[in-house]
């Protein structure tokens, strides 16, 4: 069914018998709730206006260039990439830590919360493009496994990991009650169906690709499947929904970069899905893709440079232990000691021999300022992951 509207979210009221010990007075005064209920989409079809099929177009064509370039590099490339969406994407929720601190929780180190939220970002990200790439095809276990990817180590959400809630839940306003909410995201009881209906459109192949993948992470942000992660999760649909469609096959695009420098273009999008207009959403989603396509290509001209750079300025010969640990700090940016001792053979000696030149010509930098349990990351692997948001951020900003 072809339509260029869009049907709006529709209200229910429901009773609020939940019990408060906090909030104001009208929070445990509160005896109903108006939840917002989304169209079912499984069989809709939306034609947005030309200039944003246009803009969809060059998003995807830019996407697949990007694409192009990493195919034949090393894995880190993919990594490098994944890591940029996953920070990027964390940081849209108020989720942020250094790049430093980032490192450190790659490696295994002591880190804040925020850095080691961040890793399972990426975790759960992997884990949903990897599923879903390999089947060709989005089912309801792959996106509960990303979830629990992503809260499994969270301390207050890990009872909740993988789990479609069964409490009722709200963006914004009172901790307490949903009295003042931006949004109230359907009942509980609605979520299931509304979620094997969004699978059923998610794996439709006679939907334009930015169109599906903009309006398929929309609805799953109105459902609110889960008491929290909703908004790292729904994004890292939309990267799953480029690999399932086969636009991207080597790498993750980093549009979460693009919506953060929108981040107030991105919600006010996600509150006119809600009142049946898809276009700012797909819109503000195809103008991040292709800011970060584009951008991103520099980033990948620029990593897979690195191991040539280092090897003209050290000279290692055959079979060193430098030799040996240039590819694998490209490969593998964050390493600890027993990894870097493990790869060069399991003299320590041959290692330190090794890390120190590494170090002393600044390619490496140790992270930890101990003797023990030490970290050393790739510092312009790092570097570009930092360069490359702003490039994006940049980007955007001169689109207006």
């Amino acid at each position: 069914m072809e339509r260029r509207g869009w049907p709006p979210h529709t209200v229910e009221t429901l009773p609020w018998s939940q019990q408060f010990r906090g909030g104001t007075r009208e929070d445990r005064e509160l005896d109903t709730v108006h939840t917002s209920v989304p169209p079912n989409i499984a069989t809709l079809n939306y034609p947005p206006p030309l200039p944003i099929t246009v803009t969809s177009e060059h998003a995807l064509l830019a996407v697949a260039q990007a694409d192009a370039d990493a195919e034949g590099h090393s894995s880190a490339l993919s990594r490098f990439m994944v890591r940029s969406e996953s920070v990027a994407s964390s940081k849209i929720e108020r989720v942020s830590a250094s790049a430093e601190d980032f490192a450190r929780a790659l490696g295994g180190s002591r880190a804040n919360t925020s850095a080691l939220s961040m890793v399972a970002a990426s975790t759960a990200l992997v884990t949903l493009i990897d599923s879903v790439g390999a089947r060709g095809a989005f089912t309801i276990g792959d996106i509960t496994a990303a979830h629990h990817a992503l809260m499994l180590d969270d301390p207050d959400e890990a009872p909740y990991a993988g789990k479609v809630r069964d409490m009722q839940n709200w963006i914004g306003g009172s901790d307490h009650s949903p009295r003042d909410a931006l949004y109230v995201p359907p009942a509980p009881a609605r979520v299931q169906a509304l979620m094997d209906d969004l699978i059923i459109y998610l794996n439709r192949d006679d939907v334009p690709v930015m169109v599906q993948a903009a309006i398929a992470h929309a609805q799953f942000e109105s459902i609110h499947a889960y008491t929290d992660g909703n908004g790292r999760i729904g994004r890292a649909l939309v990267s799953a929904s480029l690999r399932r469609r086969g636009v991207t096959r080597h790498a993750v695009v980093p549009l979460a970069s693009g919506l953060l420098a929108k981040r107030d273009d991105y919600f006010a999008a996600l509150t006119t899905y809600r009142a049946g207009d898809p276009a700012p959403i797909i819109d503000v989603f195809a103008r991040s893709a292709r800011a970060a396509a584009v951008c991103a290509r520099d980033s990948i001209a620029r990593l897979a440079a690195i191991p040539g750079e280092w090897e003209l300025a050290i000279k290692p010969r055959a079979g060193s232990a430098a030799a040996v640990l240039i590819p694998a700090f490209f490969d593998n940016p964050v390493m600890n000691a027993e990894e870097v001792i493990a790869l060069t053979g399991g003299s320590e000696t041959r290692a330190y021999r090794a890390i120190d030149q590494l170090v002393g010509e600044g390619f490496i930098t140790e992270l930890t300022g101990r003797k023990r349990n030490r970290v050393w990351v790739a510092s312009e692997v790092l570097a570009e992951l930092n360069d490359l948001d702003k490039r994006i951020n940049q980007e955007m900003s001169r689109q207006g």
